[in-house]
């Protein structure tokens, strides 16, 4: 039964990847249940008794989330085009369907994203992709690794963690003036606080991006130059919803560390993104989990 239970698993998950894959397609229900191998006649209830909404919900969703992603993070490509992208015939059904779903049109979300609403509208699309996320890992998948130190420029977040989507959007804006772009400039996140401190204003945390040019402090952009120090490390890659990688550090704490018999050194936890989801496809995002180790 297990067997069975994880054969339909793996079926579901191929047909989110291939959604991912082909926003820009036409995602049909034959198509779909096609990629599932389950009949079409019944893959339509399969699917929403799997992630509580339907076929046609999920793939809204998808193609909303990543339009908001480009427009928050892809100034070249234009409202129309990003419009289009999305499946809308035109740019004002599609202003239409963003303001009601994100309480903003989609030239005003491009300059001044409001992330709350955004973070409530994708819930079911985040609850769904949760249900097949993998949500355990083992020693296999922790490596130790001697980690070479690079130098940094950062930009602080600090302060209310429902205000970080704005402090990436600055820190994308300047890392592209400052043509460090990120698959040639590793991306680091450097996390100096609880995920969820008390209070709110408690959240610190680092952005950022290697490079050894000279970097000139910026107070106003809260650039500064730094290092992420070298040294010993454990390593756990995750793939896939990389938003929350608290079940990751929780796995490195809770339990490899204890067994492990190694002890943490005195620099926080981090990690290197390997793919953002404004450039790859979500289930393709990965990064890598650094646990600093004496």
């Amino acid at each position: 039964m297990k067997a069975a239970l994880q054969n339909h698993h793996a079926r579901m998950q191929r047909v989110l990847d291939y959604i991912d894959r082909h926003l820009d397609g036409d995602l049909d229900l034959e198509t779909l249940s096609g990629v599932a191998a389950f009949s079409k006649f019944h893959f339509h209830r399969q699917f929403t008794a799997a992630f509580g909404l339907s076929v046609h919900g999920y793939v809204q969703l998808a193609r909303m989330k990543r339009a908001s992603h480009r427009l928050a993070y892809m100034d070249a490509q234009s409202v129309t085009d990003i419009a289009m992208d999305a499946g809308y015939d035109a740019p004002d059904a599609f202003a239409r369907a963003f303001r009601q779903r994100f309480g903003q049109s989609p030239s005003s979300f491009r300059k001044s994203p409001d992330w709350g609403p955004w973070h409530a509208a994708f819930g079911p699309l985040d609850n769904a992709r949760s249900k097949l996320m993998r949500k355990t890992f083992t020693t296999d998948d922790v490596t130790i690794r001697d980690v070479p130190p690079t130098p940094v420029a950062i930009m602080e977040h600090r302060g209310d963690p429902a205000t970080l989507g704005a402090t990436i959007q600055r820190f994308i804006a300047w890392r592209k003036a400052a043509g460090l772009h990120p698959r040639t400039s590793p991306t680091f996140t450097v996390w100096r606080s609880e995920r969820r401190p008390t209070p709110p204003c408690a959240y610190s945390v680092d952005l950022c991006v290697g490079t050894d040019q000279p970097v000139q402090a910026n107070g106003e952009q809260r650039i500064k130059a730094g290092e992420i120090p070298g040294g010993r490390c454990a390593v756990l890659r995750v793939v896939g919803n990389t938003d929350n990688l608290e079940p990751a550090a929780l796995y490195l704490y809770r339990e490899w560390l204890p067994a492990s018999g190694e002890e943490a050194r005195d620099f926080p936890i981090y990690c290197q993104r390997l793919g953002l989801l404004a450039e790859v496809p979500e289930h393709e995002a990965a990064a890598d989990l650094f646990l600093p180790l004496k």
